[in-house]
């Protein structure tokens, strides 16, 4: 996959800075969910307290994605990720010095790992501006694999909470933050001749084409699925299986890793295949897991393979829907990033959200599993409607005859 011509056509040292930000933001941002154990602990937190809490970050993220797509058209991704960092790193500090000792503290907590989660709309359009069309697929699966970060926290949070406590997690936190920032101000740079800056009013003109609701229905699926998975299975291994917090933060990681890898694998195989047909096949391989998740496995290594299934389709999901997304909205990838992203956000929030809520109201998961995997099957639906107005109409970038369509 990264071959010379590839090489060659970016800038290679912003792509790797753009990944390591976007990684090390998403580590931070879904860090209550391999927390929830020890913080339900303290606070005494129901199933439905916990979901919730798990999802504020990821909905105060999703929102925060669409000022972050302005502020990259506007200023330039380069500083509006030094903005982001900055705000994060004094939040997470603050917050660690003054101490966390309530629910509605964490919930405000929260908030503020809201803006990590933005980077999501600040780290692809840095990447895909550095890259011709024909490599728009593998340049955002690598940057967009930042999705690993989850992973991180998934795999080191549990065990540093269980040795130092959870509050003084958070003040770590800041650590391999502050690497990432000062190796982001070295070597990322913002791409030469960049879309000029819009009015305001011009990014709700986006708003008005049909493709924009549909790129951010798929992505609400497959994104969603991918963030709401991964604030919830620390909780999920824990409450089901009776794992310890360590133990189901290392199943958590494994499962988050499969579905970030998968994620560049997906971009490349949309570049050569076509998104269309990489995200129907997604769609329903990602139905089939989670609809299977849903009846409680056995034993926990059945469901630990069933999910780390449902996550690695979701993950080359999310790369397949943004090799689709500069093909059609080049000059204004910036707010159709930060859209696109505000609503895989919004669809992560419903899932952590109901996972708890139907733990509460049930006694099982069930319900929130199955309902989106059906999600992922209304995806299909509608993908299927689009998909051939979008290969005659979307001409500008199509390929040379006699290969395959990029769509």
């Amino acid at each position: 996959m990264l071959n010379r011509s590839f090489l060659k056509a970016g800038h290679t040292p912003t792509l790797l800075s753009a990944f390591l930000y976007f990684d090390l933001s998403f580590m931070v941002w879904v860090i209550l969910g391999p927390l929830g154990v020890a913080i339900a602990k303290d606070f005494n937190l129901d199933p439905a307290q916990k979901g919730f809490m798990v999802a504020v970050p990821v909905l105060a993220g999703a929102l925060l994605r669409l000022v972050a797509g302005v502020l990259v058209d506007h200023i330039g991704p380069r500083k509006t990720a030094i903005i982001a960092q900055l705000t994060v790193l004094a939040g997470l500090d603050a917050d660690w010095l003054i101490g966390i000792d309530s629910y509605h503290k964490v919930l405000a907590l929260g908030l503020v790992l809201g803006v990590a989660g933005a980077s999501f709309a600040i780290a692809l359009p840095l990447a895909s501006r550095w890259y011709p069309p024909e490599f728009q697929g593998l340049a955002l699966g690598i940057a967009g694999a930042g999705n690993s970060g989850t992973a991180l926290a998934a795999l080191f949070a549990p065990g540093l909470a269980q040795a130092y406590g959870w509050n003084n997690v958070i003040g770590l936190a800041c650590l391999p933050l502050a690497v990432a920032f000062v190796t982001f101000l070295i070597f990322a740079k913002d791409a030469p001749n960049p879309p000029p800056p819009k009015a305001l009013s011009e990014y709700l003109d986006v708003l008005k084409t049909p493709d924009a609701w549909w790129l951010m229905l798929l992505y609400s699926v497959t994104f969603g699925g991918f963030v709401g998975l991964s604030s919830s299975l620390t909780i999920y291994f824990n409450a089901e299986y009776g794992l310890t917090p360590v133990t189901a933060g290392f199943f958590t990681a494994a499962c988050v890793f499969g579905g970030s890898f998968l994620r560049p694998v997906g971009g490349a195989l949309a570049d050569r295949f076509g998104g269309v047909r990489t995200l129907s096949v997604v769609y329903v391989l990602a139905a089939l897991g989670l609809a299977l998740a849903s009846f409680h496995a056995p034993n926990v290594w059945f469901a630990f393979s069933v999910l780390l299934f449902s996550m690695m389709a979701l993950g080359a999901g999310n790369g397949a829907v943004f090799q689709l997304a500069p093909q059609r909205f080049g000059k204004e990838i910036g707010v159709v990033t930060g859209l696109v992203g505000m609503t895989g956000g919004v669809g992560g929030f419903y899932l952590a959200a109901s996972l708890g809520w139907a733990k509460q109201a049930t006694g099982s998961y069930q319900a929130g599993l199955l309902a989106f995997a059906a999600l992922a099957l209304v995806a299909l639906v509608c993908l299927t409607g689009v998909k051939a107005r979008w290969r005659r109409t979307w001409t500008a970038t199509a390929p040379a005859a006699g290969s395959p369509s990029r769509v």
